[in-house]
């Protein structure tokens, strides 16, 4: 089964980054490549919602909420539907206090299956393209909208 990660310090706390995260609903707030996201079952908090969500392409994606996870600040989703050629698509994003700054560090992780002939494909598309852009969106997104700036030297008391 294949399995990539990818990881940023996001120049925001780590309560302001889980906040904006922990939005089943909200992925196009942060994510450049996501247009539109409409919650089809549940609340954006609710273990078993599910969004679609329309990509920049105009392919639409649909995930369901697996798992979320105040204390650990993470959040899990598999995909429903998608125009993608994988099967057990696991992905799991987590926030974690960078305490040294007052940052945040989100690491982005994912297992999935799918034909062996695509696997390298496959997981270079979602490491460099999903995982990135939306990190660089997420750091982004703090950068101009000034929410949650860290402290130089403070954390956010949260272990």
């Amino acid at each position: 089964m294949p399995e990539t990660r990818a990881s940023a310090v996001i120049p925001a706390d780590a309560t302001a980054v889980w906040r904006l995260l922990r939005d089943f609903n909200g992925l196009p707030a942060w994510q450049p490549g996501v247009t539109h996201s409409t919650l089809r079952d549940g609340d954006a908090d609710r273990v078993g919602s599910v969004r679609t969500l329309t990509l920049l392409t105009g392919e639409e994606v649909s995930e369901s909420l697996v798992a979320l996870d105040d204390h650990t600040r993470s959040l899990t989703y598999d995909i429903v539907k998608s125009p993608y050629a994988v099967q057990s698509y696991r992905s799991t994003l987590r926030v974690l206090p960078l305490t040294s700054t007052g940052e945040s560090v989100v690491e982005w992780t994912l297992t999935f299956d799918c034909a062996p002939a695509l696997a390298e494909e496959l997981t270079g598309t979602f490491r460099d393209g999903v995982f990135a852009t939306g990190l660089r969106g997420l750091t982004d997104h703090f950068l101009s909208h000034g929410g949650g700036a860290p402290v130089s030297g403070a954390g956010d008391g949260a272990s």
